[in-house]
């Protein structure tokens, strides 16, 4: 089982973070944190590298549920969506797959969590 779903966008990394915003809010989430990674490595260490955004994504009653059930959940959320530039003008947009992460919890609920936000996290990918 892989720990992502992705995607190569032919266009700018701009569309390419609007899209992702959009699909996210499609899917009735919302984005509760968000990394500027490249800014922050130039910032910390001087390190130039191409953008990479990471965008924290929420599903507050999926959420709810899985803290009611584990209240220690919280190490593996949000559910991360990542914007990446890559080469000749495309992005990648990658999402994590929670059902992998919430796979070692041991809690049959919070694996049935795991699989509905696991097809919320393929569907933003799959709408891009």
């Amino acid at each position: 089982m892989g720990y992502y779903f992705s995607k190569i966008l032919d266009c700018n990394f701009e569309e390419a973070e609007n899209r992702a915003r959009n699909s996210i809010e499609r899917q009735n989430m919302g984005i509760v944190a968000e990394i500027d990674v490249a800014q922050k490595l130039n910032e910390r260490l001087n390190i130039n590298m191409k953008r990479y955004k990471i965008l924290g994504a929420c599903s507050p009653g999926h959420a709810y549920r899985a803290i009611i059930e584990e209240n220690k959940i919280g190490v593996l959320m949000p559910c991360n969506v990542v914007i990446i530039e890559k080469e000749d003008g495309q992005t990648e947009v990658a999402a994590m797959d929670p059902e992998g992460a919430f796979a070692g919890v041991g809690n049959q609920e919070v694996k049935c969590i795991g699989g509905e936000m696991r097809l919320k996290m393929k569907k933003i990918i799959e709408e891009l």
